[in-house]
């Protein structure tokens, strides 16, 4: 799947067919995607604004890096579906199936690895988002705070899509890694949407 050479109507079709993918995790990486994207917008309609010429370069590099973090999220929503697809596929086969026995745990750690860096890259989208705060158009601080909202999401979503796999992993010692590595993430988004969203009910 790419999810690119997808129309909206295509991509909601098959989001919504009974088949494995696109799922959870093409969701979460077309959510993070529409954060940036509405990030980007706030700051398009902050660049030029003399009492913002201050952060005239801030603003200019973080809508850089808020397109980068755009194609970064699509990009995973893509690895997010293969990996998925791969795994949903050897679950199918037969417990003792030579081929499943096999590929099964690489595949089950890639299905684990796609969601958990979604998750790690909405949290870095949020940390350039709350430095924006105070930095842009003023009436465009709701479309700052929902980009954080829809941030937020896609980094909870994510967890979903990373905790629902882990009794899949063997090593009850690699299941607690994957739980502290992804507890730091979750929470950084967590309070910084809403240190966004209050900052941005302050500033109109």
């Amino acid at each position: 799947m790419n999810i690119r050479e997808q129309t909206l109507q295509q991509f909601l079709s098959d989001l919504s067919a009974k088949r494995p993918t696109p799922g959870g995790g093409a969701v979460v990486g077309l959510v993070g995607a529409l954060a940036a994207s509405l990030g980007s917008m706030v700051v398009n309609y902050s660049l030029g604004k003399k009492n913002l010429a201050d952060h005239e370069t801030e603003l200019s590099e973080a809508r850089n890096r808020l397109d980068r973090f755009g194609q970064l999220l699509l990009d995973l929503a893509d690895q997010d579906a293969a990996a998925y697809g791969v795994l949903s596929e050897l679950l199918k086969l037969d417990a003792d199936d030579a081929r499943r026995r096999s590929d099964l745990p690489v595949a089950v750690v890639a299905a684990i690895r796609a969601p958990q860096a979604s998750l790690a890259a909405c949290a870095d989208l949020l940390r350039l988002l709350d430095s924006l705060t105070g930095k842009t158009n003023r009436y465009l601080a709701s479309d700052l705070a929902i980009a954080a909202q829809l941030a937020d999401a896609a980094a909870r979503a994510a967890e979903w899509n990373v905790r629902i796999n882990l009794p899949l992993l063997e090593s009850e010692a690699d299941r607690r890694m994957v739980v502290d590595e992804i507890a730091p993430a979750l929470e950084t988004a967590a309070s910084l949407a809403q240190r966004i969203e209050a900052h941005c009910r302050h500033s109109r």
